[in-house]
């Protein structure tokens, strides 16, 4: 679904980050998903586990990917009862970066992909994740989550001229990509629930698209309901039952968040955010958006870095 890209480039901020490190036995070691980023872990050579803070551990091999879009700890290792230290790579900066860590034994390679959230704009469906999703190579399912793993390898081993662009455009695709199998790996139809149901849900997802599509136009519970093919009363209870909240509230929340992007990243004034969303004047959207984020659109803006208009 669209709506699916949206929210992906709608959360994002900054530029995605990358470290391939090559792990010799023995190794353990704890991670910490900073506050405000997601990231995730690729299995390119041999094998290894994942230590999640609950739980069992997991084995992974190669092709695994491993998505962590919350922050907290977690811990990899070549061994599930190997002691975990905790990691000494550096924070970085760099678009791909190359560490080499552990012993002597056999080698393990993994690929780590940092972003960036604005906290300002986290899209309820990443709250509704779970801590860890862990998508095995042998689902063999989504041909396309593969061959970007096999390709942003490719890029990283054996960098030339334009592997910057081509390691953004595959970073930015394989979250899609992360995301859309998640969802597609959800237990059947008739027995998903939040926002799995959602996207599966042929009705609710037209109701999401059309308000993603075009969140300025003048949309009701009723010519939602009709967009979706359903009645207004049901078309209401569903959308609250599997979005967590009504139709017009999530549309208010969208336009809100989709205003406080424009502030950040467009020159726009705030008159000009404000009819691109959906106010039919400054006043009514400076109101809103002081209830949703707590300062007036150009104070917002002011604090983002860009002057006021």
């Amino acid at each position: 679904m669209d709506m699916l890209s949206d929210v992906v480039a709608f959360m994002r901020c900054g530029r995605p980050t990358s470290l391939r490190v090559s792990w010799r036995a023995p190794w353990g070691v704890s991670f910490r998903v900073a506050p405000g980023s997601a990231g995730f872990h690729v299995v390119l050579r041999g094998s290894c586990w994942l230590i999640p803070a609950d739980g069992q551990p997991v084995p992974l091999s190669v092709g695994d990917v491993v998505f962590l879009p919350h922050s907290g700890p977690f811990g990899l290792a070549d061994d599930p009862a190997r002691p975990l230290v905790e990691s000494d790579c550096a924070p970085h900066s760099e678009l791909f970066a190359s560490a080499g860590l552990g012993g002597e034994g056999t080698e393990t390679v993994t690929l780590a992909c940092s972003y960036q959230l604005d906290p300002d704009r986290t899209h309820p469906i990443l709250n509704a994740l779970p801590g860890v999703i862990h998508l095995p190579k042998t689902l063999g399912t989504h041909p396309e989550l593969r061959a970007a793993v096999e390709l942003l390898a490719a890029e990283i081993d054996n960098p030339r001229p334009g592997t910057d662009t081509v390691v953004t455009s595959l970073l930015d695709m394989l979250q899609l990509y992360v995301l859309r199998a998640y969802f597609e790996t959800q237990e059947e139809p008739c027995t998903m629930s939040g926002w799995a149901a959602a996207l599966a849900d042929p009705g609710i997802g037209r109701a999401l698209d059309a308000i993603h599509r075009t969140p300025a136009h003048r949309w009701t519970v009723e010519s939602l309901a009709v967009h979706a093919g359903m009645s207004r009363a049901g078309f209401a209870r569903r959308f609250t039952g599997l979005v967590g909240q009504p139709p017009l509230a999530y549309l208010t929340w969208w336009r809100l968040a989709s205003a406080a992007r424009m502030l950040h990243e467009s020159e726009a004034s705030v008159a000009e955010v404000a009819e691109r969303v959906g106010y039919g004047s400054e006043f009514a959207f400076g109101n809103a958006f002081k209830r949703e984020f707590g300062v007036a659109p150009g104070r917002f803006r002011q604090r983002a870095g860009r002057g006021a208009a």
